[in-house]
């Protein structure tokens, strides 16, 4: 087995600065498909370690793919960098307060910039070692925007962009030290777009025919659904556009956003045939024009046994870090001051161990068991990568125990030393599970046929349609 001391001690060297990458990221906050400085940032400090990029990968601005060393096999490593609208933080806070350091009113609710930062640190590491040792192999880091909302890696893998590789790796931080859960949840997004006839509200309402009362009434019945659906599907919406600020006057146009899960593919495309004819009676209803935009889609996640059996064992042997008696007691009052009983449970349901009484740092490697994790209620369009090439993924702890994704105290904990060690320890994990695939054909044929088996013999079929065009490329509503 190549000894990965050197490797590790690379990336020591390198800490501080994907620390400091880490933290400008932050800063940033740029949201789905407008993250042009953070893949700036990232695009700079790969050419300057010789990478070769390509920009505009996919025809996105704001993704890119950045490649090293010479030959096969190919071994993918993805980061994200993308923020979340109206999750600004000051950070360190224990009270939810807007940041002074970051103005447009995002915040990192999801951690993507520890997570690009540290993927990007693996590969940057494994660059290194192909140089070094003289291994063939090509590293390729791919830079994902808008996973939040935007779906960016599946209209990556609608353009092949992931269809030469071996193997594909990443990571989220979380609160707890594990291999990934065993899958997620197929979605797909869209928006509902009702026209119909202003007119003076009192004096000739008789004229009018409401978009709102249309969405209304489209809320409704969707909710009627819910009875008759999975219980594992989720069904989300936000209404986008009112039709104005004026009650005198019938709203001509309104809008609202609709997610819908489930936990395969087909289970999703199902349930959202059912949303629109919900959709198409609410039209009826009112009198009411409608057209329905396609927005974004992304795959359920494939847990690939083989591949996070590799990255677990890599995962134990590095162990966790040592955390301070001073980072135990700053997650101890975010613990203490800022969650409930309940966040606090939450996070202990997706552990395979139990875990009574959980201290505020998760201090450990929780156990994997293949085909036995829970799989998680949200989505991510890794899961479309996992259809195409074997893909493993794990989690570092970065935040105190129970910290829910999506709030402030998620955002709050993102630049403290103890989100920056969970960082590192995946990039190493990442970097380890990497060198070794490349010297481990028969480990890589085995997870592709386990791939193979999993998918019934059939190819990967993009879950956006050809015809649909990536969001900012779109017009904007009428």
């Amino acid at each position: 087995m190549t000894t990965l001391a050197p490797v590790l001690e690379f990336i020591d060297r390198q800490s501080e600065n994907f620390t400091a990458l880490s933290d400008q990221i932050w800063n940033l906050a740029e949201l789905r498909y407008e993250e042009h400085a953070s893949a700036d940032l990232h695009v700079k400090l790969l050419e300057e370690n010789g990478f070769r990029v390509t920009r505009g990968a996919a025809g996105i601005p704001t993704a890119f793919v950045a490649e090293a060393g010479q030959g096969g096999p190919v071994i993918g490593i993805l980061g994200e960098y993308d923020a979340l609208s109206g999750l600004s933080q000051e950070a360190g806070a224990l009270t939810c307060q807007p940041s002074s350091e970051v103005t447009n009113g995002n915040g990192h609710g999801c951690g993507h910039h520890l997570l690009g930062s540290a993927a990007h640190l693996a590969a940057a590491a494994v660059s290194h070692h192909l140089a070094k040792s003289g291994q063939p192999g090509t590293v390729r880091f791919y830079g994902c925007p808008a996973e939040e909302g935007g779906s960016g890696k599946t209209f990556m893998a609608r353009a092949g962009l992931f269809d030469d590789l071996d193997a594909a790796l990443s990571w989220h931080p979380h609160v707890y030290t594990g291999i990934f859960p065993g899958g997620s949840l197929a979605n797909i997004q869209a928006y509902f777009r009702f026209t119909g006839k202003a007119s003076h509200a009192a004096a000739a309402p008789h004229l009018g025919r409401s978009a709102l009362d249309a969405v209304e009434l489209m809320n409704v019945g969707v909710n009627y659904l819910r009875e008759h659906m999975l219980p594992e599907a989720r069904v989300h919406y936000a209404v986008t556009h009112t039709g104005g600020l004026s009650p005198n006057v019938v709203q001509a146009n309104a809008e609202v956003l609709y997610l819908v899960r489930a936990p395969r593919n087909d289970q999703a495309a199902e349930l959202f045939e059912r949303v629109k004819n919900v959709a198409r009676g609410a039209a009826q209803m009112t009198d009411c024009s409608l057209e329905i935009v396609f927005d974004k889609a992304c795959s359920n996640l494939l847990e690939n046994t083989v591949l996070s059996q590799v990255m677990y064992e890599h995962l134990e042997r590095l162990g966790t870090p040592t955390f301070t008696a001073e980072e135990f007691a700053l997650a101890g009052a975010y613990q203490q001051e800022t969650l409930s009983a309940a966040d606090v449970e939450a996070s202990s349901r997706s552990l395979n161990q139990a875990w009574r009484n959980p201290k505020p740092l998760f201090d450990r490697v929780d156990p994997y068991v293949p085909n036995k994790g829970r799989p998680i209620a949200g989505s991510t369009d890794v899961g479309d990568v996992s259809w195409i090439t074997p893909t493993a993924q794990c989690h570092t702890a970065c935040y105190a125990f129970g910290t829910p994704p999506h709030s402030w105290q998620w955002v709050a904990q993102g630049k403290t030393a103890l989100a920056h060690k969970g960082m590192l320890l995946a990039g190493k994990t990442l970097a380890a599970t990497a060198i070794e695939l490349f010297g481990a054909p028969e480990t890589l044929a085995k997870a592709k046929a386990e791939l193979i088996e999993q998918r019934g013999g059939k190819p990967y079929v993009c879950p956006i349609p050809d015809d649909v065009a990536l969001p900012f490329e779109r017009e904007p509503r009428r």
